[in-house]
């Protein structure tokens, strides 16, 4: 069956179904060409929260993100298509590690990157993700009238943050980060500028420092795509520094650009374990628990506070 069949099929399934369908922005083209929203895990949640308004939602991304949709969706049946979709930085981040934190570090708030499990989210003071921490960060120094803040798991997050808003954050832990993002090298970036230097480098956050300081745009994956799109017409070559997945995703809206990837290396194994077979089965079989993400209602209930406090302030 080809790929066009196959979302054909999809898009009839689900005209019979209660259900909507949420894609990340790295997500296979295929599947985002299929979902009813596109975007960032700030977009993504936002909508989780205001427009998936049916029983049962499939989440096209890793699991912090389908149990985000669950902390803020108790009453529906969240779906994720391969529950082996995880997200290796949450794994660098413990409920028991931010507690020791705030032992240590006591009166400083806690903000959590959504990049993490349910229950350190659970232990946090707010939540924030790549396009809103530093605001996040103002915002909570501010009501908690503190000189830092504990931030994790994604250490070059945290520096970004401290690096643009002047306020310290204490890193949990000093080692977290995304393997797709930190293994993009300054090298990398200058050999592949100097085979298209007229090209502007955009990059995520979750870069190394020494990374986003020789690029022309640092965002998430949302102001990386609205840079793009807002950029004037004589600007149209781009060297695009997060996963492939946003390259894809720009290629299909604004195909008059050149873009280059600006590492081989910028693939996320772990948000391509979901394909279109998948979905396709999980519309066919909706009550399958096995593929059903549920955050327990006592960790839900504290992590929802962090997260509406972050969407509340965004």
């Amino acid at each position: 069956m080809s790929v066009k069949q196959l979302q054909e099929e999809i898009l009839d399934l689900k005209k019979n179904c209660d259900v909507t369908i949420l894609a990340h922005y790295y997500q296979t083209i295929q599947i985002q060409q299929i979902a009813d929203f596109l975007g960032d895990s700030l977009g993504l949640s936002q909508i989780a929260r205001d427009k998936a308004n049916t029983e049962y939602i499939i989440f096209a991304g890793v699991d912090f993100m389908a149990e985000t949709a669950s902390i803020l969706n108790q009453d529906k049946h969240v779906l994720i298509p391969n529950y082996e979709s995880c997200c290796p930085m949450a794994a660098f981040l413990t409920p028991e590690m931010v507690i020791d934190f705030k032992k240590k570090n006591p009166g400083l708030p806690v903000v959590t990157y959504v990049n993490s499990t349910a229950a350190v989210k659970a232990e946090s003071d707010i939540c924030c993700t790549s396009s809103n921490a530093v605001k996040i960060v103002q915002k909570i120094k501010e009501e908690f009238n503190a000189q830092a803040v504990l931030f994790g798991p994604d250490a070059n997050l945290a520096d970004y943050t401290e690096q643009i808003s002047k306020i310290k954050t204490i890193k949990m832990p000093e080692n977290g980060h995304c393997y797709v993002h930190s293994q993009l090298t300054i090298e990398d970036v200058r050999i592949i500028k100097r085979a298209h230097p007229k090209a502007k480098v955009i990059v995520h956050p979750e870069c190394q420092r020494s990374v986003r300081e020789l690029s022309d745009f640092v965002g998430s994956t949302t102001q990386m795509h609205r840079y793009v799109k807002e950029s004037p017409s004589e600007i149209n070559e781009f060297i695009i520094g997060t996963e492939i997945g946003l390259l894809e995703r720009m290629i299909e809206d604004f195909p008059t650009n050149k873009y280059y990837l600006a590492s081989d290396k910028m693939i996320c194994h772990n948000m391509k374990k979901h394909n279109l077979e998948l979905i396709k089965y999980l519309l066919e079989n909706l009550d399958d628990k096995n593929f059903e993400i549920k955050v327990p209602k006592n960790v839900a209930k504290r992590a929802l506070g962090p997260i509406n406090k972050m969407l509340d302030y965004s």
